[in-house]
């Protein structure tokens, strides 16, 4: 292995045998058939990439791409079909949430037993212990059973084992999404100190705004194959469009009508559990977001302008609708949002058969993270607001970030600090 590499993956496949029932398993587990019974599934194939020393980088891929299994086979919890992985250091990992916990032991206990099956000596922790506690912060119930542990306690004090122990590569797949945001700032602050010291880091996330804040380089799977590696902010843009492939190929439609071909939400899943309701005397038709480029897409950065567009048709002479959206936090509540009466801006009343496309511009200012967007067409009858069409929850909307501050969005503070003389 070339020394200044701290990982060497070489043409790594892992396949999967693929039965249509049990009883096919096990005829070809014994060997009592010569027919194939199976269909082969590759969840990697042929995938090759070096890691330097100290570089930190990202895997990203949508679900299935292979990126949880090319970890598990570096880090050696599975034996890859073919290919081969060179490790030059001492991993450290954090695959799953609480892997090797027995949750019937306190944390204490499982502290020390994590710690062994890394290859620590009982001496070797005592002396990383008050570091780990320390990380971890869970007070008291360090000696309580981990099978009373919440979900965020549980990752706190795995992530603590893992990134105490002194480790020249740690490899981290998804777990920092379960604590809240002191943990995951704290997290990122240790990943700063170990690029600082020359150590690796391997970094699987679906949040791509820390992707592209801490990670050197990014590396692009999809459906077990290499399909990018390079600058990081690059290689997004690459799977950004492979989200709008893929959500091209899922796409249902509102009200099972099917797209168009010039449709705009043929671009988009649309969110089975969507609320839509309404009488659709005027009806939303079509939908899109659309980035600072033009592209459709459900992936927006921080800071850069996009728009909303949506198209509405009259199916009964209607008077004066009002086109709305709102962007929703996953849990529901309301981050954001307007409608044309709000900015001043009218539809006038239509006949059916007409429609309007409405277009909302503006900068996206609101924190990285995923949201759910709905769009509505309403209207007033004297001082009652009433529903023509409203899809609640219709569409995800991801947005990355490099720089989030505290709360939902991001006023654009602008500091300046001054010396004052005498002092």
């Amino acid at each position: 292995m070339e020394t200044g590499y701290a990982i060497q993956v070489n043409d790594v496949s892992k396949v999967y045998k693929l039965f249509d029932n049990n009883a096919d398993r096990l005829r070809d587990a014994l060997g009592l058939t010569r027919k194939t019974l199976y269909k082969e599934h590759y969840a990697l194939n042929k995938v090759s990439f070096n890691v330097r020393k100290g570089e930190s980088v990202g895997i990203i891929g949508v679900n299935g791409a292979g990126k949880s299994t090319i970890l598990k086979i570096i880090t050696g919890v599975l034996q890859p079909t073919s290919g081969d992985v060179t490790i030059n250091g001492r991993i450290s990992a954090l695959l799953e949430l609480g892997a090797g916990f027995n949750p019937e032991y306190t944390g204490l206990r499982n502290v020390y037993l994590n710690g062994m099956m890394i290859g620590f000596t009982k001496e070797e922790i005592d002396a990383k212990l008050d570091d780990i506690l320390k990380f971890a912060d869970i007070g008291e119930f360090i000696n309580q059973p981990v099978k009373s542990y919440s979900s965020g306690m549980f990752v706190r004090l795995a992530f603590a084992v893992a990134i105490n122990i002194d480790p020249e590569i740690l490899i981290v797949d998804e777990a920092l999404s379960v604590g809240d945001v002191f943990f995951q700032n704290k997290c990122f602050k240790k990943f700063e100190d170990f690029r600082k010291q020359g150590k690796t880091i391997i970094f699987v996330s679906h949040d791509l705004g820390s992707i592209r804040k801490y990670c050197d380089r990014a590396i692009l799977l999809n459906k077990g194959q290499k399909i990018g590696d390079g600058k990081t902010a690059e290689v997004i843009d690459m799977y950004k469009k492979i989200l709008v492939k893929q959500s091209e190929k899922k796409s249902n439609s509102i009200s099972t009508k099917v797209p168009d071909e010039d449709s705009w939400r043929k671009y988009y899943a649309i969110n089975p559990e969507c609320d839509e309701y309404g009488d659709k005397q005027a009806e939303i038709v079509d939908f899109a977001i659309i980035d600072h480029t033009g592209k459709y897409t459900n992936v927006l950065t921080k800071g850069d302008e996009f728009k909303i567009r949506v198209k509405i048709r009259a199916n009964e002479d209607v008077h004066e609708p009002i086109s709305t959206f709102t962007i929703k936090t996953l849990k529901g509540t309301d981050v954001t949002g307007t409608n044309t009466m709000f900015e001043d801006v009218f539809l006038g009343d239509l006949k059916a058969g007409e429609e309007r496309i409405v277009t909302f511009t503006q900068n996206m200012n609101i924190q990285g993270g995923e949201y759910l967007l709905s769009i509505s067409c309403t209207h007033y009858e004297g001082d009652e607001l009433r529903a023509f069409h409203r899809l609640y929850d219709v569409i995800s909307l991801t947005v990355i970030s490099e720089k989030d501050t505290v709360g939902f969005y991001d006023m654009n503070s602008k500091v300046e600090v001054e010396s004052v003389e005498g002092r």
